[in-house]
């Protein structure tokens, strides 16, 4: 994975000049790709490719591509949850202003399609597959945006479905990861019943990956994670873990967890008891089994690939997002 991440970070960088000016902006848009992050969508791109017969080096600056629209959507996320501090530093918009990351976010949105413009990228992709990278970026674009609006809608209600969270997350998250298979494929040149299997696996670790960033979010240790815990419940997030836990309470516990359930200013102590009861009706537990069902289910559509080092590779991406801490 670090081999990945050296080589899509390296042609970041060459996109997101240190030259760029006005300055501030172009460190402001450089800012949380520098403070870390796994990089798993690239990875994806880059090993999908990889499995359907394609060279994984061709593939990167379409790993690029998808990183890049993901740290912008992670720059405006932090704006509109007003949180602090992201992989361990300050946000965009606590670091510099708000204006500043809304178009850093921008820049970021931009310069996915200056890349797919280049004309060095002719050598690599024809121009059928640079316009299939961008329907299917466009695609996720969109979709992000629409989770990210039910995400915000589902804090000021009292009430969320399970099915209604999944909906969300489908869009506001897995959506990316599964774009970030398709587009390997579309680079290695996959069959159609290829690019649709491959899309089936990049939904759901990514249904996986949300998932099991909830339960981090409540259980991880802070350091680690690289922001607050139990911000979400600060937020009033309609996690799978809080839907659970609501539908299984009785009305005193019921009343204890939305008493602090989008408290921005409620206690560590007042989070940690919330986080305790969540732990002891099981619903953390009941998340976690959940998110190893879409592991499952990942990797089942695997199966229909001939065995590779690729395969290998990304099966093991998704016991990674499963059992990550961070």
């Amino acid at each position: 994975m670090e081999e990945v991440k050296s080589k899509v970070d390296s042609f970041i960088r060459k996109v997101v000049d240190e030259k760029g000016r006005p300055e501030t902006l172009y460190k402001a848009a450089r800012h949380i790709i520098e403070a870390g992050g796994k990089r798993l969508r690239p990875y994806l791109v880059c090993k999908t490719c990889g499995l359907v017969g394609g060279v994984e080096e061709q593939a990167v600056p379409a790993a690029a591509t998808v990183e890049l629209l993901h740290t912008f959507t992670l720059i405006h996320d932090d704006i509109m949850d007003q949180d602090t501090v992201r992989r361990g530093v300050e946000t965009v918009h606590k670091k510099w202003n708000l204006s500043t990351a809304i178009i850093a976010g921008d820049l970021l949105f931009a310069k996915v399609f200056e890349v797919l413009g280049m004309v060095g990228l002719s050598d690599l992709y024809s121009c059928e597959v640079k316009l299939s990278i961008l329907q299917l970026l466009t695609e996720a674009a969109i979709l992000i945006c629409e989770g990210q609006a039910l995400d915000m809608e589902f804090e000021m209600l009292s009430e969320v479905s399970e099915s209604e969270y999944m909906e969300m997350i489908s869009r506001k998250t897995a959506a990316l990861f599964e774009v970030s298979a398709k587009v390997g494929g579309v680079v290695g040149g996959a069959s159609d019943d290829q690019l649709e299997r491959l899309g089936d696996f990049g939904r759901n670790a990514g249904l996986a990956f949300q998932i099991v960033d909830d339960v981090l979010g409540l259980t991880a240790d802070e350091e680690e994670l690289g922001k607050p815990i139990g911000s979400d419940i600060r937020e009033g997030k309609k996690t799978i873990i809080v839907i659970h836990a609501l539908r299984n309470s009785s009305e005193r516990e019921k009343a204890k967890i939305l008493e602090v359930l989008g408290d921005k200013k409620a206690s560590r102590h007042k989070i940690g008891e919330v986080i305790a009861l969540l732990k002891s009706l099981g619903s953390i537990e009941y998340a976690m089994n959940k998110a190893k069902d879409y592991a499952i289910k990942a990797k089942s559509t695997l199966q229909a690939f001939r065995d590779c080092r690729e395969k290998e590779d990304l099966l093991s991406l998704v016991d990674l997002i499963v059992l990550r801490r961070r």
